[in-house]
């Protein structure tokens, strides 16, 4: 997602490769120790909560956050799946609360909001599939033509061999249900899937025809960044 995308998505919120993952424990910790050692040696200028007003650590509301939130540095742009059709753009962007927390802290609390202002029509969601959290995603299409079509319930995820479509589609603008989008135009919506689809482990998102396999590649930028996000967690704030 673009920066000028990053910047509509703020604005909605106030009006409403190298290779594959490291499948290593090994290779996953060792990646850890030496950004630690390197961020933590280093006289690198990584911002800490208390210079960009975020708790240490923000509300959780599924419980399962272990990422000190304020200390990311990732555009959008770096964990969303994107997928180019014929005169479209479709964007997805996993709302799991350990990923976002990589994001910059606009960013963060951009798609925190987002949540936040749904809480209610997720929660019936919750509710109707006996008390399970659904997996939440921002997806976004844009425009590349004028007058393109397209169907909401295409998009398709598969995680562990298993596919998986939208228990429901929360529309964020307001010509989502037109299903037709102008030239530039973007419409976007928080999908909600069972909640057993793996992030840990590569997975497709398909759209019609197209498939994309690009998160194993964002996988390996995922877990850089979770080291590193560690490490500054940990450093003592400077004082002047």
């Amino acid at each position: 997602m673009t920066a000028t995308e990053d910047h509509r998505l703020g604005a909605l919120c106030g009006a409403a490769r190298a290779h594959g993952p490291l499948h290593s424990v090994t290779a996953r910790l060792s990646l850890a120790i030496a950004i630690a050692i390197i961020v933590g040696c280093g006289a690198g200028t990584a911002s800490t909560s208390a210079q960009n007003g975020l708790a240490p650590i923000s509300d959780d509301t599924i419980g399962r956050a272990n990422i000190p939130a304020g200390y990311g540095t990732l555009r959008q742009d770096d964990i969303a799946i994107r997928l180019e059709l014929q005169g479209l753009i479709v964007r997805a962007i996993p709302l799991d609360e350990n990923l976002i927390r990589l994001l910059t802290p606009d960013s963060y609390r951009a798609l925190r909001d987002l949540q936040e202002s749904n809480k209610q029509a997720i929660a019936a969601v919750t509710r109707r599939t006996g008390g399970r959290a659904p997996d939440l995603w921002y997806v976004s299409f844009f425009g590349v033509e004028p007058d393109v079509h397209f169907s909401p319930m295409e998009l398709v995820i598969t995680s562990s061999g298993r596919d998986f479509r939208a228990l429901e589609v929360l529309p964020l603008s307001s010509g989502f249900g037109e299903q037709r989008l102008k030239q530039r135009e973007t419409q976007s919506a928080i999908y909600l899937f069972d909640d057993a689809i793996d992030l840990d482990q590569p997975l497709t998102v398909a759209f019609q025809t197209v498939r994309s396999e690009d998160w194993e590649q964002i996988l390996t930028r995922v877990e850089r960044e979770r080291a590193l996000v560690r490490a500054r967690a940990s450093r003592p704030p400077t004082t002047n």
